[in-house]
């Protein structure tokens, strides 16, 4: 009599292979232990008010970008968006996220005498929120969405987030205004040029505080708590 082998179960190992191809190599087969461990605590709540007002973030100070030797300040910028109406306004277990539009940089400055720069911005920015001590704030620039252009004695293009949208870190102060700082925020760039250019630059320091105001309501804040 003939015995046939019987193959052996694959159901393991199709599981394995699939939890390692999706990302999941945390997940065991038999069960879902130590997952929760894995990914951490989840974030806190986070609740952005007044729900469905419009703000605008002006700059305070100056801001600064700086890519290799070369520091770009420029005193007036400015930003407007929505906080989202309700309930998207509030995250049970996150950040409160919202698109918004470009801000806009002027009145511009070089760390490099005889050359003088201009900013442009583009595409759909975005903010998100996430209520802490202190409260954390991400701004992303999409991709390419921020172009640094120099002239004079020394001609170069600066783009912030050349390849994929980038994410500035920063904190948000509640108050009357509210504030928005990045201190040093790095973002990728490429830079290309000639003579004078730091064109070995791959990332630049963003710094900056807006105060954001309530347009929809003057007499009320934007404020971020749980």
């Amino acid at each position: 009599m003939t015995r046939h082998t019987r193959p052996r179960p694959r159901t393991r190992t199709s599981l394995a292979v699939a939890a390692a191809v999706l990302g999941l190599g945390g997940l065991t087969v038999g069960g879902l232990a130590g997952s929760a461990a894995a990914q951490g605590p989840l974030a806190g709540s986070t609740t952005v008010t007044p729900a469905g007002h419009a703000f605008k973030a002006a700059l305070t100070g100056k801001a600064t970008l700086k890519s290799g030797s070369v520091t770009v300040t420029c005193s007036v910028s400015t930003a407007t968006g929505l906080v989202p109406a309700a309930p998207g306004n509030h995250n049970p277990a996150g950040p409160v996220s919202n698109t918004m539009a470009a801000p806009t940089f002027s009145s511009c400055t070089t760390s490099m005498p005889g050359v003088s720069a201009t900013v442009s911005t583009s595409g759909t920015w975005a903010v998100s929120m996430q209520n802490g001590a202190p409260v954390a704030a991400t701004m992303t620039v999409p991709t390419g969405g921020l172009v640094v252009r120099t002239s004079g004695l020394a001609s170069c293009t600066v783009t912030a987030a050349p390849t994929a949208p980038a994410a500035a870190t920063g904190t948000w102060t509640n108050g009357a205004p509210s504030s928005l700082a990045f201190s040093g925020a790095a973002v990728p760039v490429k830079v290309v040029g000639g003579f004078g250019c730091p064109t070995s630059a791959t990332s630049s320091s963003f710094s900056a505080t807006y105060l954001v105001t309530d347009t929809t309501d003057a007499a009320q804040q934007i404020t971020v708590t749980s």
